[in-house]
């Protein structure tokens, strides 16, 4: 039986990419102006980087965490060492990326995944942030940042994972739809390679 035909490195890397920029823009417009209690918003580049690595593996979501990171770190407001972001999502994504062969896509796992993926990411952020001695990083304040941060994150988390798996299942399936119009039926394959009778 043949297989279908995967999707192509570069039309992955181009969804990786728009789902990135379409993020930030939303994080840097949007969720950075939420008047939400306690002055944190959700992080919804980290919740994309996650929800990519789930969906496109650990060396994928290495370089997109990276790459968004780095992004994240110098659009306004980069008020924070640079390369904090960067560090953080690369290590996530990696770390996500790993866990993405135990999981079923179809299931609510992913959900999960990316809550606590979200968790591990705050929680990194600030100890970067105390390691390099940012004056924001200290206890008292992550210790009541870093749970509104959390919670805000799980609530973001099922729309922006259910707009991942959207896309990229969409991209997925217009290369399989447009891969089997070229695709030679298994039965008549089997004939051809004598492995069946004739057609």
């Amino acid at each position: 039986m043949l297989n279908p035909p995967e999707a192509s490195p570069a039309g992955r890397t181009a969804v990786a990419a728009l789902v990135i920029v379409v993020t930030l823009i939303l994080q840097v417009s949007v969720a950075n102006r939420l008047p939400l209690p306690g002055g944190v918003q959700p992080d919804l580049v980290l919740l994309a980087v996650v929800a990519l690595a789930l969906v496109a593996g650990s060396m994928t979501g290495m370089v997109t965490g990276f790459l968004a990171g780095l992004a994240a770190d110098i659009i306004p407001p980069s008020d924070h060492t640079l390369g904090r972001y960067a560090l953080v999502y690369c290590l996530i994504g990696f770390l996500c990326g790993v866990a993405a062969a135990e999981m079923d896509r179809q299931s609510v796992v992913p959900f999960f995944a990316v809550a606590a993926g979200a968790l591990a990411g705050t929680v990194l952020y600030a100890a970067t942030g105390m390691i390099l001695g940012d004056p924001r990083a200290e206890w008292a304040t992550v210790s009541s940042m870093v749970p509104l941060q959390v919670l805000y994150d799980i609530i973001a988390s099922p729309f922006v994972v259910w707009a991942v798996l959207r896309a990229t299942r969409r991209y997925e399936s217009g290369e399989r739809s447009r891969g089997d119009r070229l695709a030679v039926p298994a039965a008549r394959y089997r004939a051809m390679s004598g492995r069946g009778g004739a057609l």
